[in-house]
């Protein structure tokens, strides 16, 4: 897979290196502002264009009308100034006209409120209507562009399911029922895997089951599980449904733009990457998180995994501040830079911005641009135009790939379920358990790959399983050969608990690793907001504890005080060639750090010397050589000992990087 997916990226550019990109709605302007924009895209650097991605209410603003003049026209501009096209099939919102005619297929949220025009997305992803309407617009698209020499790369809706992922219409309820049947195949399997002897919620037949809208006390987490895998799959359906067209009338790649972020949840991305040509991602600062930055890494590193290891294409990010945050804060000085070669050290192999111009009118009028409202004479023009001369002279890099000797297990189905109702503490968030164990690894200077639940592990010396709630016992098992074969898992609370029907596992936790992991744990005892327990090595810990007994594991350290004081927090199990460590609590960021720095090196896993909190340092390789990135977030200078010529500047390598700067050095081999 890797070696097709690097490909398929170096072909946007024409072998030309990295991509230097942007989104482009020339409808919002008038058409004499058409040649100035290629202009000033050539002068940028920009060699790959988004377009027509919300373009439904242009080419066809009516029933049976169609206009593809404008759209000949730009790219037809766009190919005589030598830029490709990322060509959108415009399905992302329905034109008004269409929602007018046939208002049935609006989304409804779990409360039964139906969601008018106005926004985007306003339809149902399971509407048959929706469906019929957006594959003849597809056709039309692609029929017209398909041989188009400008055409680069098919870009098919856009961020699906970004607000309609859960709809609970008459549509979806009868295409859920369709999904259960076809998972189930008999009414009895559903009862079963829903465990519907609870609260008498036995049916009698598929006709029966509705999504689980709105209700008056907890619903069953069996059946909102399934409805959100069940709406996971009709996304993909949609993606499925315009990709087969495409296919049939183009060569070029096909693909979509994932959400992965920490405020998106909704879609499993691991059942779709097969389906794409290239990953491709969309990502932005996200402000309201202590860690923002620490949030792009490990988006960049999951989006990396989606990819198989292969690099991936960023196809949507900001210059600046956002629009649809509570506090859209701009970027300081540095940080646009520090945040496109994290994506990069990261694993992309293009960078694509939204937007092109800043809007004037619109929701998004406040969204930054690489050509802001203040036009060409404008710091941030000129940083734009300087990052398309430093992503040009990166162009040896493409292809080359992350070198990673650790793994972080994610998975979007635990997710779901660890923060499903009625669990044991609301305290307990998922993601913010994975940024956790990120963050400690990252701050130890060490580089994981980020992998899915039974995905292949033997090439990772140290694995780590942060509070993953449901596991089948087939993936559990593929964990504890790894370990049986030489590898060092360590697994946080709350893991193992439940298997793939949410169904706890009996005989005392934590479940699918009690036997690996040599312990037994009888009670959860979760922390109040604010709560910490000391432990007996000097460390503190927050949010969780649980009352367990070692059978077979060492104690490495216990609770000194709180719900479960006296007993084991962190123990240690040999087990064939490797080790199996619990943390029955969270640990402290520096903590964290410390703990895992040790467990790394008692695995043979080496840190990248210099790296820390305020410095990221990943190394990529390739036939081309070895490529050290560093990043550093800090407000002091530090010193490296790496030797080589920096890709930046083209000197060679100092041993100093100053606060706020980064580093690319091709090593000297």
């Amino acid at each position: 897979m890797a070696a097709a997916v690097s490909t398929r990226i170096s072909s946007l550019t024409e072998g030309r290196g990295l991509v230097f990109g942007c989104d482009y709605n020339p409808e919002q302007w008038d058409r004499s502002v058409w040649p100035e924009d290629v202009r000033l895209m050539q002068e940028a650097g920009i060699g790959l264009v988004a377009i027509n991605i919300f373009g439904w209410s242009s080419i066809n603003p009516a029933k049976g009308v169609w206009d593809f003049a404008a759209l000949d026209e730009i790219i037809g501009l766009l190919h005589e100034g030598g830029i490709r096209v990322n060509l959108g099939t415009g399905t992302a919102s329905p034109a008004p006209w269409l929602t007018a005619r046939h208002p049935e297929i609006l989304p409804v949220g779990e409360d039964g409120t139906v969601f008018h025009p106005g926004g985007r997305q306003a339809y149902c992803p399971s509407s048959p209507v929706f469906r019929a309407y957006a594959a003849e617009l597809v056709t039309r698209v692609a029929d017209r562009y398909g041989d188009h020499p400008a055409v680069a790369l098919w870009h098919v809706s856009n961020e699906l399911g970004c607000h309609n992922a859960l709809c609970y219409c008459d549509a979806s309820a009868e295409a859920f029922r369709g999904w259960l049947r076809a998972r189930y195949a008999d009414i009895d399997a559903l009862n079963r895997a829903w465990g519907t002897t609870f609260w008498s919620q036995r049916y009698g037949a598929f006709d029966e089951v509705r999504p689980p809208a709105q209700a008056l006390s907890l619903r069953n987490p069996g059946q909102v599980l399934d409805f959100q895998r069940f709406s996971s799959d009709e996304q993909l359906a949609l993606y499925r449904a315009e990709a087969e067209i495409l296919r049939a009338r183009s060569d070029r790649p096909v693909t979509t733009n994932f959400m992965v972020t920490a405020h998106i949840r909704n879609l499993d991305y691991w059942t779709w990457a097969s389906d794409m040509d290239l990953i491709a991602n969309d990502h932005y600062l996200d402000r309201r998180l202590d860690d923002a930055r620490g949030e792009l890494s490990f988006a960049a590193d999951l989006t990396r995994g989606l990819a198989g290891g292969a690099p991936w294409l960023l196809m949507e990010t900001s210059t600046g501040a956002v629009n649809w945050q509570p506090y859209n804060l701009a970027k300081a000085p540095g940080e646009l830079r520090r945040n496109v070669v994290a994506h990069i050290a990261r694993g992309a192999d293009g960078i694509c911005f939204f937007q092109w111009r800043a809007s004037t009118q619109g929701a998004e009028k406040y969204h930054s641009a690489l050509l802001p409202h203040a036009g060409e004479d404008s710091a941030q023009w000129r940083e734009s135009v300087e990052l398309g001369g430093i992503l040009d002279r990166l162009g040896e890099l493409a292809g080359t790939e992350v070198v990673a000797d650790a793994a972080l297990l994610f998975s979007w189905e635990s997710w779901w379920a660890a923060e499903g109702e009625g669990r044991p503490s609301e305290g307990l968030e998922y993601l913010q358990q994975v940024h956790a164990a990120h963050a400690a690894l990252a701050d130890a200077g060490i580089t994981a790959d980020v992998v899915r639940p039974g995905g292949a592990l033997d090439r990772y010396r140290l694995l780590i399983v942060p509070a993953l709630h449901l596991i089948s016992d087939a993936d559990a098992a593929a964990i504890a050969r790894a370990v049986e074969n030489g590898a060092t898992a360590v697994i946080t609370f709350f893991s193992g608990i439940v298997d793939e029907e949410d169904r706890v596992r009996t005989g005392g936790y934590p479940g699918a690793f009690r036997e690996l992991l040599g312990i037994r744990s009888e009670e959860f005892a979760p922390l109040l907001p604010g709560q910490t327990v000391a432990l007996t090595d000097g460390t503190t810990a927050s949010t969780w504890s649980e009352r367990l007994t070692t059978t077979g594991a060492e104690i490495v350290a216990s609770y000194v005080d709180g719900p479960a004081a006296g007993g084991p927090a962190i123990t240690r199990r040999r087990h064939g060639g490797g080790e199996a460590w619990y943390l029955a609590s969270q640990p402290s960021r520096d903590d964290y750090r410390r703990l895992i720095a040790d467990i790394a090196a008692s695995a043979d896993v080496a840190p990248q010397p210099g790296a820390g909190r305020d410095v990221e340092i990943v190394r990529r390789a390739g036939e081309s050589g070895s490529y050290l990135f560093i990043i550093n977030h800090g407000v002091s200078d530090i010193e490296i000992t790496a030797t080589g010529r920096d890709l930046v500047t083209g000197a060679p390598t100092t041993g100093t990087v100053p606060a706020g700067a980064v580093r690319i050095i091709k090593e000297d081999a």
